[in-house]
């Protein structure tokens, strides 16, 4: 019958305008874009205010764990360290006379008391000007790359200014929003295929962490997958289309179950 849809030969059914079921189907599911993120990224900040001595890498260049990243001119800070540290000594010597005294009961009490302050205080400033010495050298906390440089060597810089970014280009993974309904079947381990814009080819992942909290704007929550099978070439902050379906068994006409 005309318009009926169905002409008795078997084939799939369609609407007045002539597009088959399956194809509203595909139109209904909601196109689904994917990011791939490092799993660990950071920007790294000066601890100290100075003027930058060392920057040995440029962006997109590679380092290991433990490689400096960005060194200061410490010259004031040593200087005041070496300071506390005589200081320190002179103190201590100072206590070891005190104690004699006190055993001869030739010194008072409020006056070894005095002592044993000083060589307290002593102390913690040589503390504080060993960590002001060690916080001139930036090292990696990982391996991974230079992601961007936010100063340039010889350049002044204040304490908390960002300095570079980095990140760890080995371990990437999937980040997504998709409909907080599929929480109804979407479990961790779930399966799917991501095809890549920049590479024109598709990963494999599979689901390792969903949000915590819905969006109840959009009504969609981010999950995360982990890459089982990368192409050669993938970089953060590539992206994609996901191909991601519910079972087999529970999917409907709009990709829910």
């Amino acid at each position: 019958m005309p318009g009926s849809g169905f002409d008795g030969s078997g084939a799939n059914a369609t609407d007045s305008g002539g597009l088959a079921i399956s194809d509203l189907a595909d139109f209904a599911r909601p196109v689904l874009r994917a990011q791939i993120s490092p799993r660990r990224q950071t920007v790294l900040s000066a601890e100290i205010s100075g003027k930058i001595d060392t920057f040995p890498l440029r962006e997109g260049e590679r380092f290991a764990k433990g490689d400096l990243l960005v060194g200061f001119d410490c010259a004031v800070h040593i200087a005041r360290r070496d300071r506390s540290r005589a200081q320190e000594q002179s103190a201590r010597r100072r206590l070891e006379t005190a104690g004699r005294l006190d055993a001869l009961s030739s010194i008072s009490r409020l006056e070894y008391d005095e002592t044993v302050a000083a060589l307290a205080v002593a102390e913690a400033e040589t503390t504080l000007s060993e960590i002001a010495v060690s916080r001139c050298a930036i090292a990696a906390p990982f391996n991974g790359r230079v992601a961007e440089r936010l100063a340039e060597p010889f350049q002044y810089v204040a304490e908390g200014e960002p300095i570079i970014a980095i990140l760890d280009d080995r371990d990437l993974e999937v980040a997504l929003m998709v409909p907080s309904r599929w929480l109804a079947w979407l479990r961790l381990g779930h399966a799917f295929e991501v095809a890549i814009d920049e590479l024109e080819t598709t990963l494999e992942a599979s689901v390792s962490r969903i949000g915590a909290r819905v969006d109840p704007v959009s009504q969609s929550i981010r999950i995360f997958a982990a890459i089982t099978l990368a192409p050669e070439g993938l970089m953060a902050g590539m992206s994609g289309e996901a191909q991601l379906r519910p079972p087999a068994r529970d999917a409907g006409p709009d990709g829910a179950p």
